[in-house]
């Protein structure tokens, strides 16, 4: 392989400031919930940046993007790079979309040093990694990898209950491609590591060998409206105050686990009628578990179970868990952790191996294909938050580093 392979740092920079233009938030970050506008107008602009390369372009049901350079052997699976566009409703300039913008700047290098692959290699931006609009996350990537149907991503709601696949048609992403059922060879996932190991240590690459396991659920609470006035305390059944034993008992439920990295989050609060006059009737809370042991996480899971029948009678509601979603634990695939290496040790720079603690289309993907994920440094670790940064100097080598992986897998 040469030795002076290295992609453009300028451009890859100045592609992720024009990305940074659409959608930003009032602190300097972004806000780019799926499907509104936003997420559109980057999806333009990403898809305008492939035509101009001349790649191809493939828009799937759930508005998947794949952007492909043809490789010498059509007849090959392709090689896949991929992230996403969209963002937390007060997000980062980073998160997600620095995977999507290095897979589409390893093509443009390709093309400027006249590298042939023998494979295809394409780029991919997931619809809504990141759940912040429509729930559950990665559920795109999870129809894509057939643990989901696309009526079902179709049908789930936003909190103003306005369908993701009315979204999808209105702003021109329903596309014609079926959505996952093909042959892919590879899939490799760039992102910052939303943590501040790197960034502590000094190192600049990270080699992901797995991710946590983890638990969504999502708990219904109903009570009964009254009037906050006259209602005696007796015959209140206040789906606010249900919620609210709930969340606690979450909290502490990760406090317990915190010495053994575990962690949970009472995340979101959705009540009605949510007026100061009135009890709340209705409570939807939603929670997120981790652990980096299965045996941990189940034993968390099961401790939030075995406390809603406490709440529930001090609310003096009915609680149900209404959903869940998660992964398993999941470790990468070995020979592509091993190109990842390979590629470090050839630019020179030394790795820290790393468990991710967030959640990936990766894990998806790698239920269909052979998956690997490399983590860049982010400044002070600080992410979902719009004071998220990076450098191109802490950056850099990490794509260098894709760059080289991806060029070994695609011509395997």
């Amino acid at each position: 392989m040469r030795t002076n392979l290295s992609v453009d740092g300028d451009r890859l920079w100045r592609t992720i400031a024009a990305s940074a233009e659409i959608g930003k938030g009032p602190k300097g970050g972004l806000r780019r919930l799926a499907l509104g506008d936003d997420d559109k107008a980057v999806r333009d602009l990403f898809g305008n940046w492939a035509r101009e390369s001349g790649y191809g372009l493939k828009v799937d049901r759930l508005g998947n993007m794949f952007v492909r350079r043809e490789g010498t052997d059509p007849a090959l699976p392709p090689v896949l790079i991929g992230s996403h566009l969209d963002t937390q409703a007060a997000g980062g300039r980073f998160d997600g979309i620095l995977g999507v913008l290095s897979g589409l700047e390893v093509l443009r290098t390709l093309d400027d040093l006249g590298i042939k692959t023998k494979r295809a290699i394409e780029v991919v931006n997931w619809t809504n990694e990141e759940g912040a609009r429509f729930y559950p996350p990665m559920m795109s990537s999870l129809a894509f990898s057939g643990q989901a149907t696309v009526e079902w991503a179709n049908e789930r709601t936003d909190r103003a209950g306005v369908r993701f696949g009315d979204e999808l048609k209105r702003i021109g992403y329903a596309g014609p491609e079926p959505v996952g059922g093909r042959a892919l060879d590879a899939y490799f996932e760039l992102h910052i590591e939303q943590g501040p190991r790197l960034d502590a240590a000094g190192i600049r690459v990270g080699v992901v060998t797995g991710g946590f396991p983890t638990r969504g659920m999502r708990i219904e609470i109903t009570g009964e409206t009254a009037h906050v006035g006259p209602t005696a305390m007796a015959r209140r059944q206040n789906a606010l105050v249900a919620a609210a034993h709930v969340a606690v008992a979450i909290d502490e439920i990760g406090w317990r686990y915190a010495h053994a990295e575990g962690k949970t989050t009472a995340a979101r609060l959705d009540l009605w009628p949510n007026l100061p006059g009135i009890i709340s009737e209705r409570a939807t809370l939603f929670c997120d578990l981790r652990h980096p042991e299965a045996a941990g996480l189940a034993q968390m899971e099961a401790e939030i179970e075995t406390a809603l029948p406490d709440c529930a009678r001090r609310g003096r509601c009915k609680v149900e868990i209404a959903e869940r979603w998660g992964f398993s634990m999941m470790g990468f695939d070995p020979d592509l952790i091993g190109l990842i290496r390979q590629a470090a040790a050839d630019v020179g720079e030394p790795t820290m191996d790393l468990c991710s603690e967030a959640g990936h289309d990766s894990y998806n993907v790698a239920t269909v294909c052979p998956a690997a994920m490399i983590f860049t440094p982010c400044t002070g670790g600080i992410s979902h938050n719009e004071a998220e940064d990076a450098t191109l100097e802490a950056t850099l080598p990490g794509v260098n580093v894709l760059l080289r992986a991806v060029i070994a897998r695609a011509n395997r």
